[in-house]
C-alpha cells in the first residue's frame, strides 16, 4: 500500500487554471542535422498522469530532457510552473532511461546523495527516505549496493531518488523497460498515488498498453505530436469497433494467415493474426463478422467465438499512422539458403519437437534457479516463455542454448541431445538478445557481414542474404551508421535480421520488438510468423504480455517452475474470478479506497476507469459498491470485461506463491 507523502518544502505558487507544463512550438535540431522535435505544442495540468506515447526516435526523450533543463531547445518555448526548466529544477524529478544510479553506493547512499543535491534537510530526509523506500518495497534493502539490485528494483530506486526532493513534476523516460508484469503494475500504482496527491507525472513509453493507464496522452511520431486527449477520447474518435475472433484449431493458423495476406476486404479496415485469434477493426462490426464468415466458409478454418469491444491504443496508433500515409512495407520473400546450398543444413529433422527439456533443474549452491522444468516446442510453433524477474527464464534459456550445464535433466535440440555446443548445432540456431548481440563500434553493414561469416553463409550467398535483411527490416538508410548511436528500436531490427539470415531451424528471441513502432512491430511479427510457417521453432521470452499474444503457446514461470501452459486464450480462461471495469466520479479516490480493502494487485487504474479482479462476482460486487458508497465515490458504471494476459499472469503467479507458502 502506498502511503501519503509528507510535504515540507514550499511550493511554487501557480493558479489552478494554469498548466504545470506549457510547451509552444518547440523545436530541437542536433548538430548532425537530425530534427528530434518539430514544432510541438502541449499543455499538461496539475495532477495529470500524462503519457508521451511513441516508438524510439519519436522525440519523447528529447522532450523530457528539455523539460528537465538538461538540454536547451533550438527554438520555441517550454515553461515549468511558469518559468524556464533550468530555473525550475528544484521542483522537477527526472528519471532517465539508464536510471542514473551509482552502482557502488547503497540504496540509502544513492538517496542521500540525491537529497544533498537539492538541499533536503537531514530531518526531512530521514522522514522521506522511509516513506519512499517502504512505498516501493525497498526498505529492507537499504544497505544493498544499487549495482546488485534487479532491474525492477533499480527502476523503483530511481523513482525514489527523483521523489526525495518532493517535486511537483516527475519526468520518467521509459520507466518500465525490463520490468516484469507485477513490478510494472506496482510502479503504475505508485504513480497513480502520486497523481492523487497532486504531483504531475509525464511518462515517456513505447508500449501502447501503458497509454491506457494514463489519464491523458499525446501520440508522438517523427518529432511531432499527432493526437492528444484521454485514451477514451482517442479510441472514440476512431468511430470503429474491435472484434477478437478466436480460431477453432491451432493447425489452421497457417492457412488463415495466407488468406489474410491475399484477400481484399470490403468492411474490414484492419485485420491481423495473433497467436490464437484474429483482431478486426471495422466501422460496422456485424458487416465485418459476416464478411469474414463468408470468406472462411469454403475453408477448413472455423470460428470458435467473436468478442466485440472498443479499440485499444495500438489500433488508434496504427490507424493514425496510416492516415499520415505511413504503411507496413510489403513482405520481402526470404531467399532460402538451404534450398540453394545443402552443405549448410545438417541431418533432416528426426522428431516433431525442435526443443525438448525434461526435468530441467539448475542449482546455484542452495538456490534453486530452475526446478524440474518440462518444455516441448514443435517445429513451426511460436512459444512464449514469460515470468517475473528472477522466475528462472534466463537460466532456462541459457541451459537450452547450451551456455550453462543443467544440474539435472536432459535437453534435445533439433533431435540431438549430445554435444549441444558443437559447430553443427550452432549453425542451426539463431539467437537474438536485447544485450550483447550487436557490436556497437561497427556499422550496421559490418555487423551483418560479421554474422554472415559467423554462421558460415557461403560467400556467393552473403550479398543476397544481407540484401534481404536490409529490405525486410528497412535498414537501407542506416547501413553505414554506427550501431551504438542508434535507438533501441533500430537495434532490434538489425539484431533480428542478423539472427535469422542463415535460415535457422531454431530461433531464440529476447523481447524482439521492444521500442519499435506498431507498424514496424507488425512487420517483424509477420517475418517471425513466416519463419514459423517455414517450420522453424521459435522461443520468445518477454516481459510484455501484449507481445505474448502473438505466440501460439505460452508458459508462465514463477520461482523456477512452470505454473501454467497453453494458448493465450486457454490461459485467460484459467483466471479464477472476473475482471470488472468501474467508472466513478473520482477515479483516484476510488482507486485508493478499493486498494485499502483488497489485495493491491487486484486493483489497477486505466485512464478514467478502474479494473478490479473479483474472485466471486456475485458475492463481491455488492461489497465493492458499498465500499465506494461509504467513501462518497459516485459509481457511474460497473461492467464485466474480458481479462487480459496481464490479469491472468498476475493471478496465476500470486496463487502459485500463496500455495508455495
Amino acid at each position: 500500500m502506498v502511503s501519503s507523502l509528507p510535504i515540507s518544502q514550499p511550493l511554487v505558487d501557480s493558479r489552478k487554471d494554469e498548466p504545470i507544463v506549457a510547451i509552444r512550438e518547440l523545436n530541437k535540431r542536433y548538430k548532425t542535422g537530425t530534427e528530434a522535435l518539430r514544432g510541438i505544442t502541449l499543455d499538461i495540468n496539475k495532477g495529470d498522469l500524462f503519457g508521451l506515447i511513441g516508438p524510439d526516435g519519436a522525440g519523447k526523450s528529447t522532450a523530457l530532457r528539455i523539460l528537465s533543463g538538461v538540454t536547451e531547445a533550438t527554438s520555441g518555448e517550454a515553461l515549468i510552473l511558469g518559468i524556464a526548466p533550468r530555473n525550475a529544477r528544484r521542483y522537477i524529478g527526472y528519471v532517465p532511461q539508464n536510471c542514473a544510479l551509482y552502482p557502488e553506493l547503497t540504496v540509502e547512499e544513492n538517496l542521500r546523495y540525491q537529497a544533498g543535491l537539492f538541499g533536503v534537510s537531514d530531518q526531512s530526509f530521514a522522514q522521506l527516505k522511509d516513506v519512499h523506500l517502504k512505498n516501493m518495497g525497498l526498505l529492507q534493502f537499504s544497505d544493498r549496493l544499487a549495482g546488485q539490485l534487479s532491474g525492477g528494483m533499480k527502476q523503483k530506486l530511481a523513482l525514489c531518488c527523483a521523489l526525495i526532493s518532493e517535486p511537483q513534476l516527475i519526468l520518467l523516460d521509459e520507466p518500465t523497460t525490463g520490468l516484469d508484469p507485477i513490478a510494472r503494475r506496482e510502479l503504475w500504482q505508485a504513480l497513480t498515488e502520486l497523481s492523487r496527491q497532486g504531483v504531475t507525472a509525464v511518462i515517456a513509453t513505447p508500449f501502447l498498453d501503458e497509454a491506457e493507464r494514463c489519464n491523458r496522452v499525446a501520440l508522438m511520431y517523427d518529432g511531432k505530436i499527432h493526437q492528444t486527449g484521454t485514451p477514451e477520447e482517442l479510441q472514440n474518435a476512431l468511430k470503429m469497433r474491435r472484434l477478437e475472433v478466436t480460431i477453432a484449431g491451432e493447425q489452421e493458423a497457417g492457412q488463415l494467415w495466407k488468406i489474410i495476406k491475399t484477400t481484399k476486404f470490403n468492411h474490414i479496415s484492419d485485420i491481423y493474426l495473433f497467436g490464437d485469434h484474429l483482431e478486426l477493426l471495422a466501422q460496422d462490426a456485424k458487416a465485418a463478422e459476416t464478411e469474414l464468415r463468408n470468406i472462411l466458409s469454403n475453408t477448413k478454418v472455423g470460428i470458435e467465438s467473436v468478442y466485440d469491444t472498443a479499440p485499444n491504443m495500438e489500433n488508434v496508433f496504427v490507424m493514425r499512422l496510416r492516415e499520415l500515409g505511413i504503411r507496413e512495407s510489403q513482405p520481402v520473400p526470404f531467399p532460402h539458403v538451404h534450398t540453394t546450398d545443402k552443405a549448410i543444413r545438417s541431418s533432416p529433422q528426426s522428431s516433431e519437437f525442435a526443443i525438448q527439456g525434461k526435468n530441467l533443474t539448475k542449482n546455484f549452491k542452495d538456490f534453486h534457479a530452475v526446478d524440474n522444468v518440462e518444455l516441448e516446442i514443435k517445429y513451426g510453433e511460436i512459444y512464449g516463455l514469460l515470468g517475473a524477474n528472477g522466475a528462472g527464464k534466463t537460466t532456462t534459456i541459457k541451459m537450452l542454448c547450451g551456455l550453462i550445464e543443467p544440474s539435472a535433466g536432459t535437453i534435445s535440440l533439433a533431435g540431438q541431445s549430445k554435444d549441444l555446443r558443437s559447430r553443427n548445432i550452432r549453425k542451426r540456431i539463431g539467437y537474438m538478445s536485447q544485450k550483447f548481440t550487436l557490436y556497437d563500434g561497427l556499422t550496421v553493414e559490418e555487423n551483418l557481414q560479421f554474422y554472415a561469416s559467423i554462421y558460415e553463409i557461403p560467400l556467393k550467398l552473403r550479398k543476397q542474404q544481407i540484401d534481404w535483411v536490409t529490405q525486410a527490416c528497412e535498414l537501407g538508410d542506416i547501413l553505414k551508421s554506427v550501431v551504438g548511436r542508434l535507438p533501441l528500436g533500430w537495434k532490434q531490427r538489425i539484431a533480428f535480421g542478423a539472427a535469422v539470415m542463415h535460415e535457422p531451424e531454431i530461433i531464440f528471441l529476447d523481447e524482439p520488438t521492444a521500442g519499435v513502432d506498431p507498424l514496424a512491430r507488425r512487420q517483424l511479427w509477420t517475418l517471425i510468423r513466416d519463419f514459423a510457417l517455414n517450420k522453424a521453432a521459435i522461443l520468445v521470452t518477454t516481459h510484455y504480455l501484449d507481445e505474448a499474444e502473438y505466440c501460439n503457446r505460452l508458459a508462465f514461470m514463477s520461482a523456477g517452475k512452470i505454473v501454467t501452459e497453453g494458448s493465450p486464450q486457454q490461459i485467460k480462461s484459467q483466471l479464477l474470478g472476473q475482471v470488472i471495469e468501474i467508472k466513478t466520479s473520482n477515479t483516484q479516490d476510488a482507486y485508493w479506497t478499493l486498494s485499502s480493502h483488497l489485495d493491491h494487485w487486484r486493483v489497477s487504474v486505466f485512464g478514467d476507469s478502474i479494473h478490479v479482479l473479483l474472485e466471486n462476482l456475485q458475492n463481491d460486487l455488492e461489497s465493492i459498491k458499498s465500499i465506494l458508497q461509504e467513501a462518497k465515490c459516485e459509481v457511474k458504471s460497473i461492467r464485466p470485461i474480458a481479462c487480459s494476459l496481464e490479469d491472468a499472469f498476475i493471478d496465476v503467479v500470486q496463487r502459485s506463491q500463496r500455495e508455495a507458502t
